[in-house]
């Protein structure tokens, strides 16, 4: 990677602040229901800390638009932190108010802190100047290890740079870049790129810029409808983005006239009604007349399309995912979702699953080291896959 990584540095006494993803869920009592992102961080902390540096860990959590509130409160991350750590992890109740400032200036070598919500300060999410230049306080290096948050240029993020002596990765972001950019630079063929979820006109960039490397598409989700429209079919009341069905049309074109095998579902599960109890039948294939009738909705791919998606899978050697096939959270609606990952999981491929609910679904009906990465950025995946640069990437000190 061109970037400095912890690897790279010394970091024995010096004060260093990092920007972790510590944005949990909590349910009403405060309590944390999923701790997958602490355990993310834990190897660049455990890294840290071994290494002798005195730790100052800053995340935001949830959207609480510049106003302290409890909900939102960052101290039960900090004592799930401390156990995993089996250690004290101190916890400022501001991020750069008195509190902080004293725990920051009393900490040792070899210890870590946790400063509260980044984003109960507007000025974060605005990349303030003063703010960042608070934020840095007296660190000499800057660890950023939330790639969830990498595409946006906050103070947290992207203005702390500014303040510092070195900028680097931690383990996590160095291990997207190697993921989403380093080994789909020149991937070994058949490559496969499979894009589902409810828009096209949120997948358009990644399609585009994998044209370029991909010698399949496999699309599925509420997207696919926007094509098959496109294609003068017929889908009911189902999901479609009328705006995008001109883009729709020229890109199932321009795959055509390059050679790239374009996969849409030949059939579709489709329902009445948005409920756990709700019947469902499967279309006939579109190319046997089947289509959407008026008062019906499309919620999965159908069983055609299932064998259809597995063949193609199984036939790779990478294998890029990012969207689920249909509404995978009810289990009615979920067979098409479960058939892919259970074949994506199996397959002798590099496998890559690119953040949000793609990873959901991989660990609702598989495990993760079934797959060969799995992303934890929703949106700067999204980003990093269509070519553009992360801030907060960018911001990180070249080797």
């Amino acid at each position: 990677m061109a970037k400095l990584t912890i690897r790279d540095i010394d970091v024995q006494d010096k004060e260093v602040l990092m920007r972790v993803d510590f944005n949990v869920p909590l349910d009403d009592n405060f309590e944390i229901t999923d701790e997958t992102r602490i355990l993310g961080a834990l190897p660049s902390i455990k890294h840290l800390l071994a290494g002798g540096a005195k730790l100052i860990l800053c995340s935001h959590l949830g959207r609480p638009k510049g106003e302290p509130q409890a909900k939102y409160s960052l101290r039960p991350v900090a004592k799930r932190l401390s156990e995993h750590l089996g250690a004290a992890v101190a916890f400022a109740d501001d991020t750069i108010g008195d509190h902080a400032t004293t725990l920051r200036a009393t900490l040792q070598a070899g210890h870590v802190m946790v400063l509260e919500n980044t984003r109960f300060d507007n000025r974060e999410t605005a990349n303030d100047t003063e703010f960042s230049k608070a934020l840095a306080g007296n660190a000499e290096i800057f660890v950023n290890d939330a790639f969830g948050t990498a595409h946006r240029a906050h103070s947290s993020t992207e203005g702390v740079t500014h303040f510092v002596s070195q900028s680097v990765s931690g383990f996590l972001i160095e291990k997207e870049l190697e993921f989403l950019q380093d080994k789909l630079k020149s991937p070994e063929k058949p490559f496969v790129a499979i894009m589902g979820g409810a828009k096209v006109s949120d997948k358009i960039q990644v399609i585009k810029a994998m044209m370029a490397k991909a010698d399949t598409f496999i699309i599925g989700g509420a997207m696919a409808y926007t094509f098959r429209k496109a294609q003068g079919y017929k889908i009911g009341m189902s999901l479609v983005e009328d705006d995008f069905l001109g883009l729709a049309k020229e890109i199932l074109e321009e795959t055509e006239a390059k050679g790239i095998k374009f996969h849409l579902p030949a059939d579709t599960r489709i329902t009445q009604e948005f409920k756990p109890t709700a019947v469902t039948k499967v279309t006939a294939p579109y190319s046997d007349g089947g289509e959407i009738p008026d008062d019906w909705e499309g919620i999965d791919i159908g069983d055609v399309a299932i064998g259809d998606f597995e063949k193609v899978v199984a036939g790779a050697k990478t294998i890029l995912w990012n969207g689920p096939m249909g509404v995978f959270e009810l289990d009615n609606f979920a067979a098409g979702t479960k058939a892919l990952t259970a074949a994506v999981a199996k397959a002798d491929a590099l496998t890559i699953v690119g953040g949000g609910d793609s990873v959901t679904a991989a660990n609702k009906f598989s495990d993760a080291s079934n797959f060969s990465f799995l992303s934890t950025g929703g949106g700067a995946s999204l980003e990093l896959l269509e070519g553009k640069t992360l801030p907060g990437v960018a911001a990180l000190t070249d080797k």
